[in-house]
């Protein structure tokens, strides 16, 4: 006989999570499957994991460099195995707070892999380790995996020499050669990690430039930054293959190089997680991901899918807002998804965030736009803590509406304070009404407001 609930969730990422908690608190006698661990991708082998390697080698980094700001400190080292148990440390403290918040909220979590199998008339069927479930509604939440191109090599090689998000963050030595495949966000990050705690990086990319989507001048400027403190970067270079110690390329004119590598961080991106689910089954359209509507339907009545899985945008605070929406829909609360106002942040130092359009964007779309922008040396924040340093922040309007567009920000804090920035976009903001926000002073987050008063109104 089958255990009944209002709603199963398969996937314990952050949207998964979410959308079992949020429906609990919503009366619904909810099921949450997760194969591995609680917090999925995100907090166990990415967002979390990484921003702790990160931290520390910020840390590091102002150590070594403190005298600029009349500190003195001598013998400055970095222990890998140490920066690697405190990142342990901080993912089990934040998988206990998930769990803790499961079961607060009433949620039955059951830590097996799931299965959809089909019907049983108005109830979906789902079973996991020799046992049935029902629910009249499903959230799949899966997320995501690495992407493994069929490179020469790579397979062979994956896990020891060649490694994903999930072993980059174990890495308890420090590789003199460390060589990235892919210079989107995952990519940056672990080569400016490696970079500042000495290792010798190389990143190569397809593209002409980094940063995949992100505002052009502004992933030129962090480029050049990454550049000045060691990091080759190879551009419109293709990768041929991967053998022992070494990585083959091709460069733009067709010449063959060889790059040595100890280890390989392969993140040219990331594959939704929807095959051997049984999708099938209940008749889910299967593409890339699983397509879905601005309400989080799938061509199945009664079937949700968020996060990672649905391909829209692949971060962790998109599935947080999607995981709402599916919930909203179940309850019979009228709601939709907005993707013009999602930010995005690199967590490289220093940092980028962005939100709204770009200039590329708009010119391929012929939006009739304005740009207005200020070097962070405007903000008396930045320049208090940043020696030597610049950014820039970069705002974009539309012409006619005076509406603001897009937010592009590099310099420190940026991550902090985009959601300020996405704010106006979603509220759609006219250049005259941001000017009358009142922003804190002294803090970096006011670039913004001197950036919009380059505007006329």
């Amino acid at each position: 006989m089958s255990d009944i609930f209002d709603v199963i969730v398969i996937g314990g990422g952050p949207g998964g999570y979410l959308a079992a908690e949020r429906a609990a608190h919503a009366g619904l006698k909810t099921l949450l499957f997760e194969k591995r661990s609680l917090g999925g991708v995100c907090l166990n082998e990415g967002c979390i994991p990484s921003k702790a390697l990160l931290n520390s080698a910020k840390t590091y980094d102002h150590a070594l460099h403190a005298n600029k700001y009349g500190v003195s400190c001598t013998g400055v080292t970095i222990d890998q195995k140490a920066v690697i148990t405190r990142k342990a440390k901080v993912v089990r403290t934040l998988v206990s707070g998930v769990r803790a918040k499961m079961k607060g909220a009433g949620v039955t979590v059951v830590m097996e892999e799931a299965h959809i199998d089909g019907r049983n008339g108005a109830n979906f069927t789902v079973s996991a380790a020799g046992k049935t479930y029902e629910a009249k509604n499903l959230i799949i939440a899966t997320g995501s995996s690495a992407a493994v191109p069929p490179i020469p090599g790579v397979k062979e090689n994956l896990g020891n020499f060649v490694l994903t998000n999930r072993e980059v963050l174990e890495l308890t030595e420090i590789p003199e050669k460390f060589t990235v495949i892919g210079g989107g966000v995952i990519g940056l990050e672990m080569a400016a990690y490696y970079a500042t705690v000495g290792s010798k990086v190389t990143v190569v990319e397809m593209l002409d430039h980094i940063a995949g989507p992100t505002d052009r001048e502004i992933s030129s400027m962090l480029q050049k930054d990454m550049e000045a403190k060691g990091i080759t970067f190879l551009l419109s270079h293709k990768c041929l293959s991967v053998e022992a110690g070494k990585v083959w390329v091709e460069s733009p004119n067709g010449e063959k190089l060889s790059i040595a590598a100890d280890k390989v961080l392969l993140s040219i991106g990331r594959r939704a997680n929807c095959m051997d689910l049984g999708l099938e089954n209940i008749g889910v359209e299967i593409n890339r991901g699983v397509p879905t509507d601005i309400q989080c339907r799938t061509n199945i009545p009664g079937v949700y899918a968020i996060g990672d899985v649905n391909g829209h945008h692949m971060l962790a605070h998109t599935a947080y807002r999607e995981a709402e929406v599916a919930v909203n829909m179940i309850t019979g609360k009228k709601d939709n998804m907005r993707y013009h106002a999602n930010p995005s942040v690199i967590y490289t130092q220093p940092e980028i965030a962005s939100v709204g359009k770009t200039e590329e964007e708009c010119k391929e779309k012929g939006v009739d736009y304005e740009v207005a922008k200020l070097s962070m040396l405007y903000s008396g924040r930045f320049v208090a803590e940043n020696e030597g340093a610049d950014g820039l922040c970069k705002v974009i309007i539309d012409k006619k509406r005076r509406n603001i567009l897009g937010v592009h920000l590099i310099g420190s804090y940026s991550g902090e304070i985009i959601w300020g920035a996405a704010a106006m976009i979603e509220a759609q903001l006219r250049v005259q009404d941001a000017k009358q926000i009142i922003f804190p002073h002294p803090t970096v987050s006011e670039i913004i407001r001197e950036t919009i008063w380059e505007f006329k109104d």
